[in-house]
């Protein structure tokens, strides 16, 4: 049986999978003020989201980083697809950078100091690009 993946795209998907995995395991058990300050950032860029309550949020945003973790690190998953699925979710993160002004400079892409954590996030989709452009599957 051959696995949908080609072995240049196991770096960037155990390395990233590992990552993603491991966040979103982190905020599964998040407490009260984390699911606050989490979705009040998120609000904040995306205002739909109001409506859903804190702790509800963040454990959703738990589930779609279990999700996109475990699917990057699955061999079974077609690395174009794991690369679209990233992609999406680095895109979503890297959005919500923009979208709020104490994240980035005035006037620019680069980081204040409470945006670096999220500005770095673009390596994420670096490597969700990769898979989906540079794939052999």
């Amino acid at each position: 049986m051959r696995l949908p993946l080609s072995a240049r795209d196991i770096p960037g998907r155990v390395t990233t999978g590992g990552y993603v995995l491991h966040s979103g395991l982190t905020k599964l058990n998040g407490k009260p003020e984390t699911a606050q300050a989490f979705h009040r950032m998120a609000v904040g860029a995306f205002p739909f989201l109001k409506d859903i309550p804190p702790e509800k949020f963040l454990r959703i945003v738990a589930i779609g980083e279990i999700a996109v973790g475990a699917g990057l690190l699955l061999p079974v998953i077609p690395s174009r697809l794991a690369g679209l699925v990233l992609s999406g979710f680095s895109g979503g993160l890297l959005t919500m950078y923009l979208r709020t002004p104490s994240m980035h400079k005035e006037g620019s892409i680069w980081p204040t100091p409470a945006g670096v954590a999220l500005s770095k996030d673009v390596w994420m989709l670096g490597v969700g690009l990769d898979l989906l452009v540079g794939s052999s599957d």
